[in-house]
């Protein structure tokens, strides 16, 4: 059977709008404190394993689902993160603080990691001429999943309770996984949409060569992997950073009232969300290398600032800016490991660079509070992360350099085999 690009790219969003439900978690966190009676710490437990284990199992399992390929590696994570959700309320209805981080944690965790690089090294593959709207679309779902599950879980537990909420929504996740992997499959060697096609035959359009083909093994001896693991990882501690305290962080230092802080952190989603789009699909025409130069420019500027702002607008819109480089940073991510290292193991190579991922995870939110509870002040935490992002802005413009060299040699020792090959030719 024919498979559709486009169909392709809507199985990627229904398998990463599941997963990206379990960030609505803080939805379940209340009603299961005062119905069970556990305490926050116990609930928020859970969902510290499952996104510690989503970046590391990512790494993990990247040479399984090469090896499996993405619709049976699909179907795995449908099992394990439909297994997960479902089986934390069976740990409601058993009283189970153990099972629920079993289930919900751990589970859920596993699957989450699976599924995220699952559809990624398929769609780059679909799309060869854009690259960056196809990993953007795919993680868009993943960052839009906790806005539609958010008032979904809240309003089914008000009518049928906790446990038979995650019942449900663990079948809806299973069942929309399930039919997303159905369908995913990766294209022919070579394949090139006929679009594409007929523009480089006629000669109006370059392929974009990719820098190397190259195996993870060989991808992570490279000072040029591990320059975007550092970029993404100083990305990510930035962007959770920022997420974890905006609430509390604008209302201390431009005085935002509760209810203005909660509205600004619902906005926050809707530019994670559009920043993992738009940013990718800008890095089609302008370059994943200017984007992240880009990225880094915007929070240099925005870190150095925010100390000094009092208006509140201005504050916000600065903490727009640097959620929306957040976002964008994973949907340029696979785009931009593609473009380096090809897309002979992506997947396993994605996998690894998610890594950033779970660590980003664990250091931004304490560098925040440890500074926090040293200096009583958020104002600390804009310095030292203006000194991060500055070494990330010199490390982006050092791989921007490096990058435009290879290219300079690539594209010199292409005229070089084009001039023997007419050289032996002519008669």
């Amino acid at each position: 059977m024919k498979k559709n690009r486009w169909l392709i790219a809507l199985s990627a969003i229904a398998i990463h709008l599941s997963i990206g439900g379990a960030y609505a978690y803080s939805v379940y966190k209340l009603p299961i404190v005062t119905e069970m009676g556990w305490s926050e710490t116990n609930v928020t437990v859970a969902f510290t394993i499952m996104m510690g284990l989503a970046g590391f199992a990512a790494a993990l399992f990247g040479s399984l689902v090469e090896k499996l390929g993405p619709r049976k590696s699909a179907m795995v994570a449908a099992v394990l993160f439909g297994a997960g959700q479902a089986g934390a309320g069976l740990a409601i209805q058993m009283d189970s603080v153990i099972l629920y981080w079993l289930t919900y944690g751990v589970l859920s965790g596993l699957g989450m990691g699976i599924g995220y690089i699952a559809p990624v090294s398929t769609l780059v593959k679909w799309f060869p001429d854009r690259r960056g709207l196809a990993t953007g679309m795919a993680v868009l779902g993943f960052g839009s999943g906790a806005l539609i599950t958010a008032p979904v879980a809240a309003n089914l537990m008000e009518g049928v309770g906790i446990s038979s909420t995650y019942f449900i929504l663990g079948i809806s996740y299973f069942i929309l996984m399930i039919l997303g992997a159905s369908y995913i499959a990766p294209p022919a060697k070579g394949y090139m949409p006929e679009g594409m096609k007929k523009a480089t035959e006629s000669g109006e359009k370059k392929i974009k060569q990719d820098l190397a083909q190259m195996s993870a093994k060989e991808a992570v001896k490279t000072r040029r992997f591990w320059m975007l693991w550092s970029m993404h990882l100083v990305n990510v501690t930035a962007g959770i950073m920022m997420i974890s305290v905006a609430s509390p962080m604008a209302q201390e230092i431009v005085g935002l009232s509760v209810a203005a802080a909660a509205t600004m952190v619902g906005v926050m989603g809707l530019f994670n969300g559009g920043g993992r789009l738009l940013w990718a699909a800008l890095s089609d025409y302008i370059g994943r290398t200017n984007i992240f130069v880009i990225f880094f420019t915007i929070q240099l500027i925005t870190f150095a600032v925010l100390p000094f702002t009092t208006n509140v607008i201005i504050f916000q819109v600065f903490i727009f800016l640097v959620v929306s480089c957040y976002g964008g940073g994973f949907s340029n991510l696979p785009a931009y490991a593609s473009d380096l290292f090809g897309t002979k193991q992506l997947g396993v190579i994605h996998g690894y660079l998610l890594t950033t991922w779970s660590l980003g995870g664990v250091f931004g939110p304490i560098i925040v509070s440890t500074v926090k509870n040293m200096y009583d002040s958020y104002i600390p935490v804009f310095y030292l992360f203006t000194a991060l992002i500055a070494i990330s802005l010199l490390i982006s413009l050092f791989l921007r350099a490096d990058v435009n060299k290879q290219k300079r040699i690539l594209e010199q020792t292409k005229k070089e085999s084009v001039g023997d090959l007419s050289t032996t030719t002519t008669p």
